[in-house]
C-alpha cells in the first residue's frame, strides 16, 4: 500500500471516520425501549439516559474544539473514535442501570472528542469548494448515524442485546487506519494562536449572527432528537419489532444525509435564505400529516417521517459554513457549537420532554415541538440583515 497516495486525500479518511463514529452514536435510540424493558425502567427515565448521551456527546464539543484549535494534533480524532466504538457497543449488554449510564457517558465523550477537531481538519484540508466538502462530511455523519439503528436493531432482534459488544471491532480498525494514514499537520504551517478560552467564547457568544445560527441549529436539532428518541417507544407500544423500528429510523436519518449532500445545489436554486425558511417551516404541516396517519396508514406516515428528516437536515451544511465564515479563527470551536452544543442544549430539554410525553402522549408533544421552529423562522430575516 502506497501510504503517500492516501495522504493526498485526508478528507476521504475524515469522511470515513465520521461515518463510522456516527454509526455508534445512532445505535442506542431504536433499541432503548428494549433496553428499558430489560432493566425495568420507564420511558421517562430512559429518555433521561438518552439525554445524558446527547449531553456528553454534544454539550462539551466547544470546549474540546478550543483544545483542538490550540494543539492542532490528531489525538482527539483517534481516541474519540476508540471511546465511542468500545463503550457504546458495550452499553446495551449492561445488566445494571449504573453500568449502562457509565458506558453511555464514556462512549458519548468519545464522540465529543471526535467531532470538533474533525470539522476543523475538514476546513484545513479542503481544496476548493468548502461548502461542497463540508456538505459531504456532514452527510457522511448523517448516513453513519442512519445505519446505527439498522445495525443495532438487527443484532438486538436476531442475536440479542448481549452480542452488541462485538460491534466495537470496525471502529477500532478504522481508528488504527486513521492513525497510520491521516497526515499530520506540520506545526510550522499552523499559526500559533494566543487566544484564551474566555476570549474565544466571548467573541462567539457576543456575535449576534452566530447566536442566531446556533439557535437555528438548536431548533432543527429539537425536531430530529425528539423524533429519534420518542417515536421508538410509540412504535414499540404498537407492537413493532426492533428491526422494523431500526429500518424506519434509518430512512429518517439517511434522508437527512441526502439532504446534506443536496444542500449546496438546492441553495443555488432557491437561495440561502429560502433554504432556512423551508427547513424550519415545513416540518410542522408534515408532522400533522404524520399524526393523522401513523395509526392506520403506516406506509404514508413513515414516508412523511422520512421526508421530515430530509427537510430538517437540508440547511445543516449552510448553517455550518455560514457560522465558520463569521469567525474563521475558531473553526473547531464553532463546529462544536453548531454540531455539538446545540444538540447538548436540546438534550437538557429532552429530559423534561420525556416526562411530559409519558404524561400527555408522544404525538401531542411532537406536534408542539414542530411548531416551535416554524414560529421561530422569523429570526432568519434578522440573520440576513446582519453585516457581521
Amino acid at each position: 500500500m502506497d501510504k503517500s497516495k492516501f495522504k493526498k486525500h485526508p478528507i476521504l479518511w475524515l469522511d470515513e471516520a465520521h461515518l463510522v463514529n456516527d454509526i455508534y452514536t445512532g445505535m442506542l435510540n431504536p433499541i432503548m425501549p428494549f433496553i428499558a424493558a430489560k432493566l425495568t425502567i420507564s420511558m421517562a427515565f430512559a429518555t433521561v439516559i438518552l439525554s445524558l448521551s446527547h449531553i456528553f456527546s454534544s454539550l462539551l464539543q466547544p470546549l474540546f474544539g478550543f483544545f483542538a484549535d490550540s494543539i492542532v494534533k490528531r489525538v482527539f480524532i483517534f481516541w474519540g473514535l476508540i471511546f465511542t466504538s468500545v463503550f457504546i457497543s458495550f452499553a446495551p449488554a449492561s445488566n445494571s442501570v449504573f453500568v449502562l449510564i457509565f458506558c453511555i457517558i464514556l462512549g458519548s465523550l468519545g464522540s465529543s472528542f471526535f467531532h470538533p477537531q474533525a470539522l476543523g481538519f475538514v476546513v484545513r484540508f479542503a481544496d476548493s469548494d468548502l461548502a461542497k466538502t463540508m456538505g459531504l462530511f456532514i452527510a457522511m455523519g448523517s448516513i453513519g448515524f442512519s445505519f446505527g439503528p439498522l445495525v443495532s436493531a438487527f443484532v438486538t432482534q436476531f442475536w440479542g442485546l448481549s452480542h452488541m459488544p462485538i460491534l466495537c471491532l470496525p471502529g477500532l480498525i478504522i481508528a488504527l487506519l486513521m492513525f497510520k494514514l491521516v497526515p499530520r499537520i506540520s506545526s510550522d504551517k499552523v499559526e500559533k494562536s494566543k487566544i484564551t478560552f474566555q476570549k474565544a467564547f466571548k467573541d462567539i457568544l457576543s456575535n449576534k449572527k452566530l447566536i442566531i445560527l446556533i439557535v437555528i441549529a438548536m431548533l432543527k436539532t429539537l425536531i430530529t432528537t425528539s423524533c429519534s428518541i420518542l417515536l421508538p417507544f410509540l412504535w414499540k407500544s404498537l407492537g413493532y419489532r426492533p428491526f422494523y423500528i431500526g429500518c424506519v429510523l434509518f430512512g429518517f436519518i439517511f434522508a437527512g444525509g441526502i439532504g446534506s449532500i443536496l444542500s449546496r445545489e438546492f441553495e443555488k436554486k432557491v437561495g440561502t435564505e429560502n433554504v432556512f425558511y423551508i427547513s424550519m417551516i415545513s416540518t410542522f404541516p408534515l408532522m400533522i400529516i404524520f399524526a393523522l396517519t401513523y395509526n392506520n396508514f403506516s406506509f404514508i406516515s413513515n414516508t412523511i417521517f422520512i421526508l421530515i428528516g430530509f427537510i430538517t437536515m437540508l440547511a445543516q451544511p449552510v448553517t455550518m459554513i455560514m457560522a465558520q465564515s463569521v469567525l474563521p479563527q475558531y473553526k473547531s470551536i464553532i463546529g462544536g457549537f453548531i454540531n455539538g452544543f446545540s444538540w447538548g442544549i436540546v438534550a437538557v430539554f429532552m429530559s423534561v420532554i420525556g416526562f411530559i410525553a409519558q404524561a400527555k402522549g408522544i404525538i401531542p408533544v411532537l406536534i408542539v415541538v414542530s411548531i416551535i421552529p416554524a414560529i421561530s423562522s422569523v429570526i432568519v430575516k434578522q440573520l440576513f440583515a446582519q453585516k457581521k
